[in-house]
């Protein structure tokens, strides 16, 4: 009778032991997050902050990560819903609003806020003004897009017509442009990096001027999800934009250096050097959000732009296209450290 009673404790024992085990596991398992960015740039790099430092993963996320290359093809992939959430241009869902789609895209957090391209031209030039361009052809971006449209919407701002003035070439693909410029297309090419850098490393290139001090602030790359996923899914939302958030603090209290030492493993094609000096270069000219929160008068500058280059059918309400409520509650509960 003892044997049998022992054997029967040790079976509870083992019993509760995988009880126990199940619970924990239960309580450690991540959600799977499928996040498609529009393009893999360094240009992004509070994200990969996020994603280094385990922010996600303190929120209960598993990031899975996929490129894009275009932000119609990024927008394409969440409505089609094979991403749950997609960093992109606030442009793309601009475009959806107005084709009036029931289930469109919803920016909910911003990450830049100036345009992150600058513009490189074959040979030094360190008294570069916008008006040197004329006559001159210019490797663009692709027709409607923010890349392409802010270019427009600098050139006007420096007396010069888009379609009289200059050439510009919108016919390459994005990954294409480089390649292109460095095989001798075009007089100038509009980069992001860290493909800019690289043209400058390479002596192929060089920087003459920046877009995103060029064009002001703009709510340039936002993420964006389905109104069904908010709905359904609106703690993960929260966590996403929490770590967001708290990577976009570490951003305003450390050095280039460390930051770049923190992306090195998403751009291991790229020295620690080249992404320190990128780096340096986009914080100098204030390009990352200090919060996921949206400002007005930059989402008004976006829409002027999109306005003048005839791609705005009629002017969205802030309140009604944007849903800030995770970005405000991820600012109002997350300390600043």
């Amino acid at each position: 009778m003892r044997m049998k009673k022992a054997w029967i404790s040790v079976l509870l024992a083992a019993a509760m032991g995988l009880g126990f085990a199940g619970c924990a596991k239960e309580e450690t398992a991540l959600t799977p997050v499928r996040l498609n960015e529009v393009v893999h740039s360094i240009f992004y790099a509070p994200q990969y902050v996020a994603m280094e430092l385990g922010y996600f993963e303190e929120e209960g996320l598993d990031i899975t990560l996929d490129v894009g290359q275009g932000a119609d093809k990024s927008m394409t992939a969440l409505l089609s819903g094979s991403a749950d959430i997609a960093l992109l241009g606030m442009e793309a869902g601009i475009y959806v609003h107005q084709e009036g789609k029931e289930n469109g895209a919803v920016p909910f957090a911003q990450l830049t806020q100036r345009a992150g391209n600058f513009l490189l031209a074959r040979e030094e030039d360190p008294d570069f003004q916008w008006s040197d361009l004329k006559g001159h052809s210019i490797i663009g971006g692709r027709s409607g897009g923010m890349p392409q449209m802010i270019l427009e919407y600098i050139l006007k701002e420096n007396g010069l017509d888009p379609e009289t003035d200059v050439d510009l070439i919108t016919n390459l693909s994005f990954t294409s442009t480089a390649s292109a410029f460095a095989a001798g297309e075009g007089d100038y090419t509009v980069e992001f990096e860290p493909v800019a850098t690289t043209l400058e490393e390479q002596g192929a290139g060089h920087i003459v001027a920046s877009l995103g001090e060029g064009s002001g602030y703009v709510p340039y790359t936002v993420y964006m999800t389905t109104p069904q996923y908010l709905a359904e899914h609106p703690d993960v939302v929260q966590g996403f934009t929490n770590a967001i958030y708290r990577a976009q603090l570490y951003m305003k209290t450390h050095s280039a250096a460390e930051i770049a030492a923190l992306c090195q493993p998403y751009f291991e094609e790229n020295s620690l050097e080249t992404l320190t000096t990128i780096i340096d270069r986009y914080q100098s000219q204030d390009t990352w959000t200090k919060t996921p929160a949206f400002s007005e008068d930059a989402f008004d500058n976006i829409q002027t732009i999109m306005a003048e280059s005839g791609e705005l059918a009629a002017p969205l309400d802030f309140d009604t296209f944007i849903d800030q409520s995770f970005a405000l509650t991820a600012v109002e509960t997350i300390p600043e450290e």
